[in-house]
């Protein structure tokens, strides 16, 4: 029997080690976050997450309609985390009053505990969690818009605004404000249609161009086109609104080229049982110097309540400062929208 000689037992048993080495290499997963990391590659953010940039005050996020009412998130955050979660609207009435009373404390504590939108259904409360999930996303969302706009602040912003609805169609207008200034102005959605078309053609952008020149939403209605211009209007200041403060947009968002301290806020609307309430209110300084109402009830009895009452809640806001103002008296629902609306308002401006 030969025997092996030593040099080659040498040799094949490192050409072993060689292959084995190679083997494992080859099974190491590609995705490793570490390698990520290591080679200066952060891992992607998980989807739902709070913003991370210092954003500081309350944002709300939009109304989510549910099978039993609407249901709406506000949230308070300190240095891009959120300290407080509260449902400003939730489902009520009958059965719904307990299971809001159950299910909004836990739904508050998980986001709390979460640090975004990625929390679980409250069990037996499976709507009211899938409209809490939706505003708190948007809530999410809109504080992200503002934490990128405040690290890019020297640079261009698009704003969308809200939808408009008019007799005719939507409206919803889209404007780049670059050094507080609106640097271009477009319909992104606009009646269309038979005669709308015309119409639109014709009125659109003409309303571009007076808002580019105009700098806010102060621009003449269109001659022919009077729901369109109002819609477009509406739309645009609510984009306007939407510039944060410090980016540099002041100006354009409404103050009519006065000090840059001015802002113009439009609060989301609030559905009440007579119909929608919306508020406007002009801060200067950190104080409301204008409170408005750009909608309220109407129609029937609510003509008289809401000519009565709505004067006395705009003077009410100003002399506060805050949304902590007394109902008047025989206005109740309307004064309720009111605070609602003139809040999401003033959290736009981190107060």
């Amino acid at each position: 029997m030969r025997k092996s000689h030593p040099v080659r037992r040498a040799v094949l048993a490192g050409a072993a080690t060689v292959s084995g080495i190679v083997l494992l290499l080859s099974l190491k997963p590609a995705s490793d976050p570490g390698s990520a990391q290591a080679a200066g590659q952060a891992p992607p953010a998980a989807a739902g997450q709070a913003p991370q940039g210092g954003v500081n005050g309350a944002v709300t996020g939009d109304a989510a309609q549910t099978q039993y009412g609407a249901v709406q998130v506000r949230l308070t955050m300190s240095n891009g985390k959120i300290t407080q979660a509260e449902a400003v609207q939730a489902p009520k009435g009958g059965r719904s009053d307990q299971i809001t009373a159950s299910s909004v404390p836990r739904l508050n504590q998980a986001v709390v505990a979460a640090q975004g939108a990625e929390i679980d259904a409250v069990s037996g409360a499976t709507y009211t969690s899938a409209g809490y999930k939706k505003s708190l996303q948007s809530a999410l969302d809109k504080a992200k818009a503002s934490a990128g706009a405040q690290q890019g602040s020297g640079g261009a912003q698009t704003l969308t605004g809200d939808v408009a609805q008019t007799q005719y169609g939507p409206v919803q207008v889209r404007v780049t404000v670059a050094g507080g200034k609106i640097t271009k102005a477009e319909a992104v959605q606009a009646p269309k249609g038979g005669r709308s078309d015309q119409i639109t053609a014709s009125s659109v952008p003409r309303l571009n161009q007076a808002a580019v020149a105009a700098g806010n939403a102060d621009v003449d209605a269109v001659s022919g086109a009077t729901y369109t211009s109002a819609g477009y209007k509406k739309s645009l200041q609510s984009a306007l609104d939407k510039a944060p403060a410090g980016g540099g947009s002041s100006q354009a968002a409404g103050s009519g080229g006065g000090q840059a301290a001015t802002r113009t806020l439009t609060g989301t609307v609030a559905q009440t049982q007579y119909g929608p309430v919306q508020v406007r209110v002009t801060v200067t300084g950190g104080k409301i110097t204008k409170a408005e109402a750009v909608q309220a009830p109407k129609g029937g009895r609510s003509d008289q309540i809401t000519s009565s009452s709505v004067p006395r809640l705009n003077q009410a806001a100003v002399a506060a400062g805050n949304a902590q103002i007394d109902a008047v008296s025989g206005a109740t629902y309307t004064s309720a929208g009111y605070k609602q609306s003139l809040q999401s308002a003033l959290d736009q401006a981190g107060g």
